[in-house]
């Protein structure tokens, strides 16, 4: 929509300045006449009737018009061609050649029109050597007020553009801001996981249960949480990782989780494979994940389901049953909001937050 309103607003102010541009040429056309030959033609002006003068007015507005279409397709296919950013001086050059010669031909194409649908009243006029040079005199300021208003297109054209390439250039730095801000609060995120006194204390309890009561699976719980933390540190910094290495995270990830809690949470995971080559942030799973046990009771009698799938759209969807804590922990939202910030930066597709009928849903779109 926003779009589609940008266009049109372009389009309007095309029109507008065609109008005001043949507005300029209209007036000038005459003030060239006055300015050439201030008597002349301006004495036998109020000789002439009433039709003579109005088709007159109306032919100069008709020749007007061509020139500003000539100047506009002209400046339509140049721009396309040879843009002024690439070669200004040859771009110069070139326009001002074919305006000359497109403006001289067309104001003899038209003359010429205009003697054969008014006709010569008076017969064959004599042409003196005065009338011939005033002729060319009259063309040559002709062409030059076709040029002058070339000139203000194109002035009002490279200003317009230097201004969007202004506008592009600050809103450019701008996102790379938000983005290096984002980045930083990403990494700062993934240290504090690090870093976490109860995140340490809680895995290392448990690694030394694992440890006195089953030696494999103290084992394979030391490896997980050695995955968990490389992970972390590697992917820290990057914007982007694909579903498939995102999922093996997240089962390192789940192991722990699952000899923590027990049997108080259950974890299904369907996605389709054509979708692993797809990419997502880093740690959007585990924030999901985290997010959901961190507001919801994990019972063995009422286990916490997480439901983690992806859709024929190519979005990855989380999805949670609610079981509100009897003592609610505050919560500042900080890394679904992380989440969003990120997707704003790197796609146009925004992720979905859907808290309805006892069921919390985010869905993320994945970039391809």
């Amino acid at each position: 929509m926003e779009n589609r309103d940008d266009t049109f607003h372009i389009i309007k102010n095309s029109k507008t300045k065609q109008l005001v541009l043949l507005a300029v040429t209209f007036i000038g056309s005459y003030a060239v006449l006055f300015i050439v030959t201030p008597y002349s033609s301006w004495n036998k002006y109020f000789d002439v009737s009433i039709y003579r003068l109005i088709f007159d007015t109306f032919f100069n507005l008709l020749v007007s018009a061509v020139f500003i279409a000539f100047i506009f397709w002209v400046d339509r296919i140049l721009n396309k061609k040879m843009p002024w950013t690439a070669h200004p001086l040859k771009r110069l050059v070139t326009q001002t050649v074919i305006q000359v010669f497109g403006v001289f031909f067309l104001l003899m194409a038209l003359g010429l029109m205009y003697v054969l649908i008014n006709g010569i009243p008076d017969g064959p006029p004599k042409v003196g050597e005065n009338d011939i040079r005033q002729t060319w005199y009259i063309v040559i300021a002709l062409i030059l007020l076709i040029l002058m208003v070339s000139a203000i297109n194109t002035s009002d054209y490279l200003v317009s553009n230097w201004k969007k390439a202004a506008l592009q250039a600050a809103e450019y730095k701008i996102r790379a801001a938000e983005s290096k801000q984002l980045a930083a609060e990403t990494e700062l995120q993934a240290l504090k996981l690090q870093i976490d006194p109860h995140f340490v204390f809680n895995n290392l309890s448990v690694l030394s249960e694992l440890i006195l009561k089953d030696q494999q699976l103290g084992y394979e719980y030391t490896e997980n949480f050695a995955k968990v933390y490389k992970y972390l540190l590697i992917n820290s910094k990057n914007k982007l990782i694909t579903l498939r290495e995102e999922l093996k995270f997240l089962d390192a990830y789940l192991f722990l989780i699952k000899n923590r809690i027990g049997d108080g949470a259950i974890f299904r995971i369907r996605v389709d494979e054509s979708t692993l080559h797809l990419q997502l942030p880093p740690t959007t799973l585990q924030l999901f994940v985290e997010n959901a046990l961190r507001h919801n009771s994990t019972q063995k009698e009422h286990p916490l389901a997480i439901d983690i799938y992806t859709t024929a759209n190519d979005e990855l969807v989380v999805s949670n049953i609610l079981l509100p804590l009897h003592n609610k922990t505050s919560s500042t939202g900080i890394g679904l909001q992380n989440i969003i910030g990120r997707y704003a930066l790197l796609s146009d597709r925004k992720p979905v937050i859907i808290s309805e009928n006892d069921c919390f849903t985010v869905k993320v779109p994945l970039i391809k």
